[in-house]
């Protein structure tokens, strides 16, 4: 006779009980929490960002490794082929990007002075709007150059701000070194706490995780690169001002899922607008073609189904996350729900074959 205690989802019940009971202890004594919660705030960025770097070098020191070296001697060789990528980022890439930034800072009073002409012109043949609109119509021209500036500043600010930490943190190496060193490490040391059986349903846990931030952060990666060179070739070719800094620009707002590439050609259409009428016609085609070829090819190709996870669920997520936590949120809420939904997942997968083992074992 099985009791209600044994039954599984009543134990379910109990445990999400227990963790609500605990999110709520720990709101009621944040004044014990919140120095921790500040030290985890501190030493997380390190941490991400030495996990993403992780997962894009792994599979080159494990190139180098098959060559023959030592995993020492592989890390540093990792190392070695991250400074001169950096090194050759900073020596050909940033002055572009700097020249580039500057003179579509410069060219801002431009763009705002000749939206103003196309205002006033509209204003003074157009006799049935109301003075209200008028009134509102002057004070958004009026502060119109404040708006763009502050916008560029935020966005390229931001991207400037993050890639410079990104690089400049002392730890990050520390982390990224130790990680490629013992990473492999992690699962055993984790399991031999555990009997066998539980050792085993952990380590499947574990390696499910690992597998779906691999597909993630290295799809990611190798679809941004593909997207900022297609965008770069095209606006090349149709002479669009600024053109490695819009690509780049596509390159890192694409890795938002589904959002991204709107974001990302917003700027570009602007800047053709005032370049010329018809070029922002032609920055779409561009992104459309880009997007395309990156759907259909690139993608499918290095991505797969890994993830499993639906358009429309995916859309959801990025909007509630940005509304929450703003880009860091739109950036990071897929590989949280991925690794979210793989838990769930393998629980309830783990779920289903104990109740078929009872099943058999009543037969």
């Amino acid at each position: 006779m099985i009791t209600l205690m044994q039954k599984r989802w009543f134990q379910t019940l109990i445990v999400l009980i227990l963790v609500f009971l605990l999110i709520l202890l720990v709101s009621a004594a944040d004044f014990i929490f919140d120095p921790i919660f500040k030290y985890v705030g501190a030493v997380a960025f390190p941490v991400i960002g030495a996990g993403v770097l992780f997962y894009l070098t792994r599979p080159l020191m494990h190139l180098l490794e098959k060559l023959k070296l030592h995993r020492i001697l592989a890390i540093m060789g990792v190392f070695l082929i991250l400074l001169i990528a950096l090194f050759l980022i900073s020596r050909y890439i940033v002055p572009i990007l700097e020249n580039q930034f500057t003179n579509l800072v410069n060219n801002i009073p431009n763009m705002v002075s000749a939206v103003q002409d196309i205002i006033a012109y509209w204003e003074s043949n157009q006799n049935l709007i109301p003075s209200e609109i008028n009134e509102t119509i002057n004070q958004l021209t009026s502060n119109l150059q404040t708006y763009i500036e502050s916008a560029m500043s935020f966005i390229f600010g931001f991207i400037g701000e993050f890639i410079s930490t990104l690089f400049a943190i002392v730890l990050i190496p520390f982390f990224l070194f130790f990680l490629l060193k013992d990473g492999e490490k992690f699962v055993p040391f984790i399991t031999q706490f555990f009997e066998k059986k539980k050792a085993d349903n952990i380590r499947s846990l574990l390696y499910k995780i690992d597998d779906t931030l691999t597909s993630y952060i290295q799809g990611q990666l190798i679809v941004a690169l593909c997207i900022g060179f297609l965008l770069y070739i095209g606006y090349t070719i149709i002479s669009l001002n600024y053109a490695m800094t819009l690509a780049i620009f596509g390159m890192i707002i694409c890795v938002i899922p589904f959002i991204g590439p709107y974001i990302a050609v917003t700027p570009a259409i602007i800047v053709g607008f005032f370049q010329d009428p018809l070029m922002p016609v032609w920055v779409a085609i561009v992104m459309i073609v880009a997007q395309q070829i990156e759907g259909n090819l690139v993608s499918p190709n290095v991505m797969g189904k890994a993830l499993h996870l639906h358009p429309l669920t995916v859309i959801t997520i990025v909007l509630a996350a940005g509304s929450i936590a703003g880009l860091l949120g739109m950036l990071f809420a897929i590989p949280i729900y991925a690794v979210v939904k793989t838990i769930i997942s393998h629980f309830y997968e783990t779920y289903q074959d104990a109740q078929k083992d009872e099943e058999d074992a009543l037969i």
